[in-house]
Protein backbone atom coordinates (compact mmCIF):
# COMPACT_ATOMS: atom_id res chain seq x y z
CA UNK A 1 0.00 0.00 0.00
CA UNK A 2 3.02 2.25 0.30
CA UNK A 3 4.45 1.90 -3.08
CA UNK A 4 0.94 2.31 -4.55
CA UNK A 5 0.37 5.79 -2.13
CA UNK A 6 3.96 7.11 -3.27
CA UNK A 7 2.92 5.69 -7.10
CA UNK A 8 -0.53 7.98 -6.86
CA UNK A 9 1.20 10.41 -5.81
CA UNK A 10 3.95 10.74 -8.41
CA UNK A 11 0.86 10.38 -11.15
CA UNK A 12 -0.49 12.78 -10.01
CA UNK A 13 2.09 15.32 -10.49
CA UNK A 14 2.48 13.82 -13.82
CA UNK A 15 -1.41 14.08 -14.49
CA UNK A 16 -1.28 17.30 -13.48
CA UNK A 17 2.11 18.73 -15.40
CA UNK A 18 0.03 17.28 -18.12
CA UNK A 19 -3.05 19.28 -17.29
CA UNK A 20 -1.13 22.49 -17.17
CA UNK A 21 0.35 22.17 -20.49
CA UNK A 22 -2.66 20.86 -22.43
CA UNK A 23 -5.78 21.72 -20.44
CA UNK A 24 -7.54 23.19 -23.55
CA UNK A 25 -7.03 20.64 -25.50
CA UNK A 26 -7.81 17.36 -23.34
CA UNK A 27 -10.25 18.33 -20.57
CA UNK A 28 -11.10 16.57 -17.26
CA UNK A 29 -6.86 15.49 -16.21
CA UNK A 30 -7.33 18.37 -13.27
CA UNK A 31 -9.90 16.47 -11.92
CA UNK A 32 -7.98 12.93 -12.32
CA UNK A 33 -4.73 14.91 -11.24
CA UNK A 34 -7.10 16.05 -7.97
CA UNK A 35 -8.39 12.72 -7.91
CA UNK A 36 -5.27 10.68 -7.43
CA UNK A 37 -4.21 13.52 -4.60
CA UNK A 38 -6.97 12.55 -2.53
CA UNK A 39 -6.31 8.92 -2.38
CA UNK A 40 -2.93 9.97 -1.28
CA UNK A 41 -4.78 11.48 0.79
CA UNK A 42 -6.67 9.03 2.05
CA UNK A 43 -3.68 6.77 2.35
CA UNK A 44 -2.13 8.99 4.84
CA UNK A 45 -5.47 9.06 7.48
CA UNK A 46 -5.92 5.83 7.48
CA UNK A 47 -2.09 5.65 8.63
CA UNK A 48 -3.39 7.97 11.39
CA UNK A 49 -5.62 5.71 13.30
CA UNK A 50 -2.65 5.20 16.34
CA UNK A 51 -2.41 9.07 16.56
CA UNK A 52 -5.54 10.50 16.31
CA UNK A 53 -8.92 9.11 17.33
CA UNK A 54 -9.54 5.87 15.53
CA UNK A 55 -13.17 6.72 14.57
CA UNK A 56 -12.55 10.38 12.89
CA UNK A 57 -9.54 8.75 11.08
CA UNK A 58 -11.51 6.23 9.35
CA UNK A 59 -14.03 8.75 8.47
CA UNK A 60 -11.96 11.40 6.88
CA UNK A 61 -10.58 8.67 5.22
CA UNK A 62 -12.86 7.10 3.75
CA UNK A 63 -14.99 10.49 2.64
CA UNK A 64 -11.16 11.21 0.82
CA UNK A 65 -11.42 8.27 -0.57
CA UNK A 66 -15.04 8.56 -1.99
CA UNK A 67 -14.41 12.14 -2.90
CA UNK A 68 -11.06 10.90 -5.13
CA UNK A 69 -12.91 8.77 -7.10
CA UNK A 70 -15.74 10.39 -7.51
CA UNK A 71 -13.37 13.18 -9.15
CA UNK A 72 -12.52 10.83 -11.80
CA UNK A 73 -15.78 10.38 -12.74
CA UNK A 74 -16.18 13.99 -13.38
CA UNK A 75 -12.55 13.92 -15.31
CA UNK A 76 -14.37 11.24 -17.59
CA UNK A 77 -17.44 13.05 -17.85
CA UNK A 78 -15.34 16.14 -19.00
CA UNK A 79 -13.03 14.19 -21.24
CA UNK A 80 -16.24 12.95 -23.27
CA UNK A 81 -17.28 16.49 -23.28
CA UNK A 82 -20.13 16.17 -20.86
CA UNK A 83 -21.22 18.47 -18.36
CA UNK A 84 -19.88 16.82 -14.93
CA UNK A 85 -22.59 15.12 -12.62
CA UNK A 86 -22.14 17.57 -9.68
CA UNK A 87 -25.30 16.78 -8.00
CA UNK A 88 -24.74 13.37 -7.94
CA UNK A 89 -21.32 13.50 -6.61
CA UNK A 90 -22.39 15.53 -3.55
CA UNK A 91 -25.31 13.36 -3.26
CA UNK A 92 -23.04 9.85 -3.42
CA UNK A 93 -20.55 11.55 -1.32
CA UNK A 94 -22.84 12.86 1.53
CA UNK A 95 -24.46 9.57 1.27
CA UNK A 96 -20.92 7.68 1.89
CA UNK A 97 -19.79 10.16 5.13
CA UNK A 98 -23.27 10.00 6.75
CA UNK A 99 -23.37 5.98 6.32
CA UNK A 100 -19.75 5.45 7.42
CA UNK A 101 -20.65 7.79 10.45
CA UNK A 102 -24.05 5.77 10.82
CA UNK A 103 -22.27 3.07 11.32
CA UNK A 104 -19.29 3.60 12.93
CA UNK A 105 -20.37 6.00 15.93
CA UNK A 106 -24.05 5.80 16.54
CA UNK A 107 -24.81 2.12 15.31
CA UNK A 108 -21.05 -0.18 14.96
CA UNK A 109 -21.85 -2.21 12.11
CA UNK A 110 -18.58 -3.28 10.34
CA UNK A 111 -20.17 -4.88 7.14
CA UNK A 112 -23.15 -2.39 6.64
CA UNK A 113 -20.10 -0.15 6.27
CA UNK A 114 -18.16 -1.76 3.48
CA UNK A 115 -21.54 -2.47 1.73
CA UNK A 116 -22.68 0.97 1.77
CA UNK A 117 -19.31 2.19 0.89
CA UNK A 118 -18.53 -0.31 -2.08
CA UNK A 119 -22.31 -0.18 -3.54
CA UNK A 120 -21.94 3.58 -3.41
CA UNK A 121 -18.40 3.73 -5.01
CA UNK A 122 -19.52 1.47 -7.39
CA UNK A 123 -21.54 3.62 -8.85
CA UNK A 124 -18.83 5.94 -10.19
CA UNK A 125 -16.83 3.19 -11.83
CA UNK A 126 -20.44 1.72 -13.72
CA UNK A 127 -20.95 5.53 -14.74
CA UNK A 128 -17.41 5.59 -16.46
CA UNK A 129 -17.87 2.26 -17.82
CA UNK A 130 -20.99 4.18 -19.57
CA UNK A 131 -19.57 6.49 -20.69
CA UNK A 132 -15.90 4.55 -22.40
CA UNK A 133 -19.01 2.00 -23.74
CA UNK A 134 -21.33 5.03 -25.10
CA UNK A 135 -18.64 7.79 -26.56
CA UNK A 136 -15.45 6.21 -27.04
CA UNK A 137 -13.49 5.86 -29.53
CA UNK A 138 -13.29 2.19 -31.64
CA UNK A 139 -9.74 2.17 -30.40
CA UNK A 140 -7.20 -0.18 -28.17
CA UNK A 141 -7.01 2.92 -25.95
CA UNK A 142 -10.65 2.82 -25.16
CA UNK A 143 -10.93 -1.03 -24.84
CA UNK A 144 -8.18 -0.74 -22.46
CA UNK A 145 -9.27 2.03 -20.48
CA UNK A 146 -12.51 0.23 -20.31
CA UNK A 147 -11.54 -3.20 -19.62
CA UNK A 148 -9.77 -1.48 -16.62
CA UNK A 149 -12.77 -0.06 -15.14
CA UNK A 150 -15.23 -2.52 -15.68
CA UNK A 151 -13.19 -4.86 -14.23
CA UNK A 152 -12.87 -2.51 -11.07
CA UNK A 153 -16.53 -2.13 -11.22
CA UNK A 154 -16.82 -5.85 -10.50
CA UNK A 155 -14.00 -6.09 -7.81
CA UNK A 156 -15.67 -3.25 -6.36
CA UNK A 157 -19.26 -4.60 -6.46
CA UNK A 158 -17.93 -8.37 -5.77
CA UNK A 159 -16.87 -6.96 -2.04
CA UNK A 160 -20.16 -5.02 -1.40
CA UNK A 161 -21.98 -7.98 -2.42
CA UNK A 162 -19.87 -10.25 -0.23
CA UNK A 163 -20.43 -7.74 3.10
CA UNK A 164 -23.98 -8.14 2.97
CA UNK A 165 -24.23 -11.58 2.14
CA UNK A 166 -21.02 -13.06 4.04
CA UNK A 167 -20.39 -10.44 7.11
CA UNK A 168 -17.47 -8.18 7.59
CA UNK A 169 -14.99 -10.86 8.75
CA UNK A 170 -15.16 -12.06 4.85
CA UNK A 171 -14.31 -8.56 3.49
CA UNK A 172 -12.28 -7.36 6.58
CA UNK A 173 -8.80 -5.86 5.04
CA UNK A 174 -6.88 -6.27 8.02
CA UNK A 175 -7.74 -9.84 8.89
CA UNK A 176 -5.42 -12.51 6.00
CA UNK A 177 -7.10 -14.57 3.94
CA UNK A 178 -6.71 -15.41 0.97
CA UNK A 179 -10.25 -13.34 -0.35
CA UNK A 180 -8.48 -10.14 1.04
CA UNK A 181 -5.17 -11.03 0.13
CA UNK A 182 -6.72 -10.91 -3.81
CA UNK A 183 -8.65 -8.06 -3.23
CA UNK A 184 -5.61 -6.09 -1.72
CA UNK A 185 -3.74 -6.83 -4.42
CA UNK A 186 -6.73 -5.88 -7.22
CA UNK A 187 -7.51 -2.70 -5.73
CA UNK A 188 -3.47 -1.43 -5.41
CA UNK A 189 -2.92 -2.46 -9.10
CA UNK A 190 -5.90 -1.34 -10.49
CA UNK A 191 -5.36 2.23 -9.02
CA UNK A 192 -2.44 2.22 -11.10
CA UNK A 193 -3.62 0.80 -13.99
CA UNK A 194 -6.96 2.71 -14.19
CA UNK A 195 -5.00 6.31 -13.84
CA UNK A 196 -2.97 4.91 -17.01
CA UNK A 197 -5.94 3.80 -18.96
CA UNK A 198 -6.85 7.43 -18.62
CA UNK A 199 -3.44 8.85 -19.69
CA UNK A 200 -3.72 6.45 -22.85
CA UNK A 201 -7.52 7.61 -24.26
CA UNK A 202 -6.34 11.12 -23.16
CA UNK A 203 -2.87 10.46 -25.16
CA UNK A 204 -4.61 9.32 -27.83
CA UNK A 205 -6.84 12.31 -28.03
CA UNK A 206 -3.96 14.26 -28.04
CA UNK A 207 -2.38 12.86 -30.74
CA UNK A 208 -5.80 13.03 -33.30
CA UNK A 209 -5.81 17.31 -32.29
CA UNK A 210 -2.33 17.36 -33.03
CA UNK A 211 -2.65 15.36 -36.18
CA UNK A 212 -5.26 17.70 -36.79
CA UNK A 213 -3.18 20.62 -36.62
CA UNK A 214 -0.85 19.64 -38.67
CA UNK A 215 -3.27 19.07 -41.66
CA UNK A 216 -5.57 21.45 -41.20
CA UNK A 217 -5.81 25.67 -41.75
CA UNK A 218 -6.40 26.64 -38.16
CA UNK A 219 -9.11 29.56 -39.37
CA UNK A 220 -11.14 28.00 -42.00
CA UNK A 221 -10.94 24.30 -40.51
CA UNK A 222 -10.11 22.89 -43.87
CA UNK A 223 -7.06 21.03 -45.22
CA UNK A 224 -3.84 22.72 -45.17
CA UNK A 225 -1.08 22.14 -48.33
CA UNK A 226 0.05 19.21 -46.12
CA UNK A 227 -3.16 17.57 -45.11
CA UNK A 228 -4.05 18.12 -49.00
CA UNK A 229 -1.24 16.38 -50.20
CA UNK A 230 -1.79 13.36 -47.66
CA UNK A 231 -5.38 13.27 -48.96
CA UNK A 232 -4.54 13.03 -52.98
CA UNK A 233 -1.47 10.30 -51.79
CA UNK A 234 -4.84 8.67 -49.96
CA UNK A 235 -6.69 8.65 -53.16
CA UNK A 236 -4.06 7.67 -55.54
CA UNK A 237 -3.30 4.84 -53.49
CA UNK A 238 -6.63 3.73 -53.13
CA UNK A 239 -6.38 0.24 -54.87
CA UNK A 240 -10.73 0.26 -55.15
CA UNK A 241 -11.09 3.87 -57.12
CA UNK A 242 -11.89 3.32 -60.28
CA UNK A 243 -9.68 4.44 -63.13
CA UNK A 244 -11.77 7.73 -64.09
CA UNK A 245 -10.10 11.12 -63.81
CA UNK A 246 -9.37 13.71 -60.84
CA UNK A 247 -10.56 17.25 -61.69
CA UNK A 248 -9.15 20.20 -59.45
CA UNK A 249 -10.53 23.59 -58.24
CA UNK A 250 -8.15 26.25 -57.81
CA UNK A 251 -10.16 28.83 -56.58
CA UNK A 252 -8.97 32.62 -55.42
CA UNK A 253 -10.93 35.27 -54.27
CA UNK A 254 -11.64 38.74 -56.47
CA UNK A 255 -10.00 42.40 -54.85
CA UNK A 256 -9.45 40.50 -51.13
CA UNK A 257 -6.67 42.75 -50.50
CA UNK A 258 -9.20 45.35 -50.81
CA UNK A 259 -11.56 43.56 -47.95
CA UNK A 260 -8.83 43.52 -46.19
CA UNK A 261 -7.73 47.45 -46.58
CA UNK A 262 -11.00 48.56 -46.15
CA UNK A 263 -12.36 46.60 -43.28
CA UNK A 264 -9.42 45.46 -41.95
CA UNK A 265 -8.32 41.89 -41.46
CA UNK A 266 -10.80 40.46 -38.79
CA UNK A 267 -13.06 41.19 -40.98
CA UNK A 268 -11.02 39.07 -43.66
CA UNK A 269 -10.80 36.67 -41.94
CA UNK A 270 -14.55 35.84 -41.75
CA UNK A 271 -14.69 36.59 -45.24
CA UNK A 272 -12.18 33.42 -45.68
CA UNK A 273 -13.79 31.50 -43.16
CA UNK A 274 -17.54 31.69 -44.61
CA UNK A 275 -15.95 31.42 -48.39
CA UNK A 276 -14.58 27.85 -47.03
CA UNK A 277 -17.77 27.37 -45.43
CA UNK A 278 -19.49 27.75 -48.65
CA UNK A 279 -17.36 25.75 -51.18
CA UNK A 280 -17.13 22.87 -48.69
CA UNK A 281 -21.26 23.63 -48.89
CA UNK A 282 -21.05 22.90 -52.20
CA UNK A 283 -18.69 19.09 -52.86
CA UNK A 284 -19.58 15.49 -51.91
CA UNK A 285 -18.32 13.96 -49.57
CA UNK A 286 -15.30 12.70 -51.08
CA UNK A 287 -14.05 15.70 -52.29
CA UNK A 288 -11.87 18.12 -50.33
CA UNK A 289 -10.65 21.38 -50.25
CA UNK A 290 -7.69 23.00 -48.93
CA UNK A 291 -6.10 26.60 -48.35
CA UNK A 292 -3.04 26.83 -49.97
CA UNK A 293 -2.84 29.89 -48.29
CA UNK A 294 -3.48 33.93 -48.48
CA UNK A 295 -6.68 33.80 -50.43
CA UNK A 296 -6.51 30.86 -52.02
CA UNK A 297 -8.07 27.59 -52.12
CA UNK A 298 -7.80 24.07 -54.02
CA UNK A 299 -10.53 21.65 -54.39
CA UNK A 300 -9.63 17.97 -55.39
CA UNK A 301 -12.21 15.72 -56.53
CA UNK A 302 -12.36 12.31 -57.69
CA UNK A 303 -14.11 10.41 -60.63
CA UNK A 304 -15.64 13.42 -61.49
CA UNK A 305 -15.78 14.56 -65.45
CA UNK A 306 -15.06 17.97 -66.27
CA UNK A 307 -18.58 19.13 -67.42
CA UNK A 308 -19.81 18.11 -63.93
CA UNK A 309 -16.96 20.18 -62.44
CA UNK A 310 -18.17 23.11 -63.98
CA UNK A 311 -21.60 22.21 -62.19
CA UNK A 312 -20.07 22.49 -58.69
CA UNK A 313 -18.14 25.62 -59.62
CA UNK A 314 -21.01 27.60 -61.27
CA UNK A 315 -22.73 26.31 -57.75
CA UNK A 316 -20.13 27.98 -55.63
CA UNK A 317 -20.06 30.82 -57.75
CA UNK A 318 -23.72 31.37 -57.00
CA UNK A 319 -23.83 30.66 -53.21
CA UNK A 320 -21.18 33.09 -52.83
CA UNK A 321 -24.35 35.61 -54.49
CA UNK A 322 -27.11 34.19 -52.46
CA UNK A 323 -25.12 34.52 -49.08
CA UNK A 324 -24.02 38.27 -49.75
CA UNK A 325 -26.72 39.68 -47.48
CA UNK A 326 -24.72 37.91 -44.43
CA UNK A 327 -23.69 41.08 -43.02
CA UNK A 328 -20.27 40.57 -44.00
CA UNK A 329 -18.75 42.43 -47.37
CA UNK A 330 -19.44 40.42 -50.68
CA UNK A 331 -17.08 38.75 -53.00
CA UNK A 332 -16.51 37.01 -55.83
CA UNK A 333 -14.25 34.34 -56.56
CA UNK A 334 -12.42 33.19 -59.99
CA UNK A 335 -12.15 29.23 -60.48
CA UNK A 336 -9.69 27.76 -62.80
CA UNK A 337 -10.24 23.70 -63.42
CA UNK A 338 -8.40 21.13 -64.55
CA UNK A 339 -8.58 17.41 -65.41
CA UNK A 340 -5.78 14.58 -64.72
CA UNK A 341 -4.70 14.17 -68.25
CA UNK A 342 -3.63 10.69 -67.57
CA UNK A 343 -2.91 8.07 -64.01
CA UNK A 344 0.76 8.84 -64.67
CA UNK A 345 0.74 12.30 -63.83
CA UNK A 346 1.39 13.99 -60.56
CA UNK A 347 -0.23 16.64 -58.21
CA UNK A 348 2.53 19.42 -58.99
CA UNK A 349 1.29 18.98 -62.80
CA UNK A 350 -2.38 19.33 -61.94
CA UNK A 351 -1.86 22.32 -59.91
CA UNK A 352 0.00 24.12 -62.36
CA UNK A 353 -2.40 23.36 -64.96
CA UNK A 354 -5.47 24.34 -62.34
CA UNK A 355 -3.48 27.83 -61.52
CA UNK A 356 -2.53 28.67 -65.25
CA UNK A 357 -6.72 28.18 -65.33
CA UNK A 358 -6.98 30.48 -62.77
CA UNK A 359 -4.92 33.53 -63.51
CA UNK A 360 -6.41 33.33 -67.13
CA UNK A 361 -10.21 33.97 -65.63
CA UNK A 362 -8.16 36.48 -63.90
CA UNK A 363 -6.56 38.26 -66.87
CA UNK A 364 -10.70 37.94 -68.37
CA UNK A 365 -11.56 40.02 -66.39
CA UNK A 366 -12.29 37.78 -62.50
CA UNK A 367 -15.57 36.51 -61.35
CA UNK A 368 -15.43 33.53 -63.63
CA UNK A 369 -14.60 29.72 -64.82
CA UNK A 370 -11.86 28.72 -67.01
CA UNK A 371 -10.84 25.33 -68.02
CA UNK A 372 -7.46 24.13 -68.93
CA UNK A 373 -6.51 23.66 -72.24
CA UNK A 374 -6.57 19.89 -71.72
CA UNK A 375 -10.03 20.09 -69.98
CA UNK A 376 -11.37 21.72 -73.36
CA UNK A 377 -10.63 18.15 -74.66
CA UNK A 378 -11.54 15.81 -71.58
CA UNK A 379 -15.10 17.41 -71.88
CA UNK A 380 -17.61 19.73 -72.50
CA UNK A 381 -16.54 23.18 -73.16
CA UNK A 382 -17.93 25.57 -70.74
CA UNK A 383 -17.59 28.92 -69.45
CA UNK A 384 -19.41 30.85 -67.28
CA UNK A 385 -18.59 34.63 -66.93
CA UNK A 386 -21.53 36.16 -65.11
CA UNK A 387 -21.36 37.94 -62.27
CA UNK A 388 -23.22 38.47 -58.71
CA UNK A 389 -26.19 41.50 -59.03
CA UNK A 390 -24.14 43.30 -56.18
CA UNK A 391 -21.24 44.36 -58.67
Amino acid sequence: MLMTTLMCGAMSIVMFSVYRSFRREVHGLGHWAAGLLLLVCASMLFGTRDVLPPAWSIIAANAALVAGIGLSMLGTEKFYGLAPSRRAYFLILALAIGGNSWWLLVLPDFSARVAVFSLLVCLFYARQVQLVWRYGERHFSSFFFGTLMLLQTVAVLARGVSALLHGGTSVNLTVAGTPTGIYLAVANFMALLLTVGFMTVATRHLQQILERRSTHDPLTQVLNRRGFGDAYAREIGNPRRPRLPLTLLSIDLDYFKSINDRYGHAVGDQVLAHVATIIGGALRESDCVARFGGEEFVVLMPDMPVHNAVGVAERIRALLCESSHTGLPSCTVSIGIACQASVLEGLEELLSRADAALYLAKERGRDRIELDAAAFTAGRIMSAAGSCNTR
